[in-house]
C-alpha cells in the first residue's frame, strides 16, 4: 500500500492513497461487514421458523393446526393449555369460524408464538 501521510503537530493526522488501492479496502471492508452479519443472523436463530413449518403454511394449511402440530399438543391439550373449548380449536382449524383476537392470543400464548402467526 502507497499511503501518503500527514501529520499535524508531529501526529498522523490524515493517509492519502491511490484511488484504486482506497476502492480495495472499501471493498474489503464491505465483505467484512456482509460476513459479521451472516454470523450475527446465524448465532441468533431465535426468530428463524422451521421448514416444515414454512412448507406446510406455502402449502394453504391452517396455521393453528400447523403451530399446535409442530408444538406436539392435540386439540384437547391445547384447549386445556388455553382455556378455550377444543370445538372452538376443531373449528378454527377446519375453516368454520374465524377466531376473535382474543381466543387466538390465548392459543399462541399457551404455544408460545406470536399471535401474528396464527393469523390467516
Amino acid at each position: 500500500m502507497s499511503a501518503q501521510i500527514i501529520e499535524k503537530n508531529g501526529t498522523p493526522e490524515y493517509a492519502v492513497l491511490p484511488y484504486d488501492e482506497y476502492r480495495a479496502l472499501l471493498e474489503k471492508a464491505e465483505i467484512a461487514e456482509d460476513i459479521a452479519a451472516y454470523d450475527e443472523a446465524m448465532r441468533d436463530q431465535s426468530d428463524a421458523i422451521p421448514f416444515e413449518i414454512t412448507e406446510a403454511l406455502l402449502d394453504g394449511e391452517n396455521p393453528l393446526k400447523v403451530w399446535r402440530k409442530y408444538s406436539g399438543m392435540s386439540q384437547a391439550a391445547l384447549a386445556t393449555l388455553s382455556g378455550t373449548h377444543q370445538s372452538t380449536i376443531a373449528q378454527i382449524e377446519s375453516g368454520q369460524r374465524k377466531g376473535s383476537i382474543t381466543v387466538l392470543k390465548k392459543l399462541a400464548t399457551a404455544m408460545k408464538v406470536d399471535v401474528d402467526d396464527l393469523v390467516v
